[in-house]
């Protein structure tokens, strides 16, 4: 495809002038549409980019022809019944993370892409770091030896959702890492948390995958923290590495640190662990906007014909993940593993009955995530 690619962004309110910003600046695409309910955020970025259309009817954006690609940056409950419109209007979608709200709504999105060849992508930002660029391309070579835990933290005051608790608000992002560094996906999940200011929805949530080889990932996620953290420790038998997202300076450093345990050893006097405390350094980062490299990363695979780093199987496998995190959340932190199933890549939760309380009823599920679907996709919230 070598002539511009005509874009639409859908949502523009928190996250989707960001997008706006990206794509119009970018070579290669054309940003003809924005779409919002609120005429007031409309009339904003209109100021701002008077030369793109601005359009609160999300239908005769699909309809009118001037778009080729669509990007979804509304509330997740939308992802679905929009990215699907835009499918079945034979729309190449970019959808911001989670994909969907379900894992079924996930695999139909990928089955309707997949039947019309459209690019299907979902907006993993941190993948297009250049710090999680740099950590992937130390992983792979060896340099940290055989990764034994990860460990996550992303933490603040706020922002609360109505919709969604703080592990499918803020734990996606350190999911799709850990699966990106990992290449594999997890053998189980717990989750546990706590619902402090919103009853039913989890405020504080600490979650643990379990991988092959005795390999875990924890992840603390909280909107009740009164500083910002994104922080990620990656232990490996060689190496360790501490990525710090907030530092303006060496978000990655590098500690030659590891813990060796004697061969053998005759008498408990003689068992002593090896302590080895070596260089520390910050390897040189690239400057570059993660979203910018995502933008392109999408146009490019429209042109292309290929499959983004953050397809849709990627987005389904996270989904997969968050769905059952809630499962595990509704009784009370239990282990939730998951199978193999006969297709390629393709895997499900094994998820035991909701465990009854003293006088018999079941046990009420907290309202990770609305499953409420909107009946008209031409709406946008």
């Amino acid at each position: 495809m070598s002539k511009q690619i005509k874009i639409g962004v859908v949502g523009c309110g928190y996250w989707g002038p960001n997008l706006v910003r990206n794509f119009r600046s970018m070579s290669g695409c054309e940003l003809t549409s924005m779409c919002d309910v609120s005429a007031e955020r409309l009339e904003h970025l209109k100021g701002l980019y008077p030369e793109v259309k601005a359009e609160m009817n999300y239908q005769r954006m699909l309809s009118e022809g001037n778009v080729d690609a669509v990007a979804v940056a509304t509330s997740v409950k939308m992802h679905y019944p929009m990215a699907k419109a835009a499918l079945q209007a034979g729309k190449h979608v970019l959808v911001e993370k989670p994909m969907a709200a379900s894992v079924a709504e996930c695999e139909e999105l990928i089955q309707i892409a997949d039947e019309k060849g459209l690019v299907l992508m979902v907006g993993h930002t941190f993948l297009y770091s250049p710090a999680v660029k740099k950590i992937k391309e130390i992983v792979d070579r060896g340099d940290l030896g055989e990764i034994r835990y990860i460990c996550s933290r992303r933490l603040n005051l706020g922002l609360f959702q109505k919709d969604i608790n703080v592990a499918w608000d803020l734990a996606p992002h350190d999911i799709s890492i850990i699966l990106h560094l990992l290449e594999e996906f997890p053998e189980s999940v717990n989750c546990s948390g706590s619902a402090h200011v919103t009853p039913g929805i989890e405020d504080v949530t600490c979650m643990c995958l379990r991988f092959s080889h005795d390999r875990s990932a924890i992840i603390h996620s909280s909107w009740l923290d009164p500083r910002k953290v994104r922080e990620m420790t990656i232990v490996g038998s060689k190496r360790m590495i501490v990525y710090d997202d907030v530092a303006q300076q060496e978000k990655i450093r590098i500690f030659d640190a590891r813990v060796e345990r004697p061969p053998h050893y005759d008498t408990f006097a003689e068992f002593h662990y090896a302590y080895h405390y070596g260089d520390t350094y910050a390897p040189y980062l690239k400057q570059e906007e993660p979203l910018k490299s995502e933008c392109q990363h999408f146009v490019n695979c429209i042109r292309e014909n290929k499959t983004p780093l953050s397809s849709g199987l990627r987005g389904l496998e996270l989904v997969r993940i968050l769905e059952a995190c809630t499962a595990s959340l509704q009784r009370s932190g239990s282990k939730i593993p998951f199978v193999q199933l006969e297709q390629p890549q393709m895997v499900r939760a094994v998820v035991p009955p909701v465990k009854e309380n003293g006088n018999g009823s079941g046990q009420k599920a907290p309202a990770g995530l609305s499953r409420r679907r909107a009946t008209n996709p031409a709406l946008i919230p």
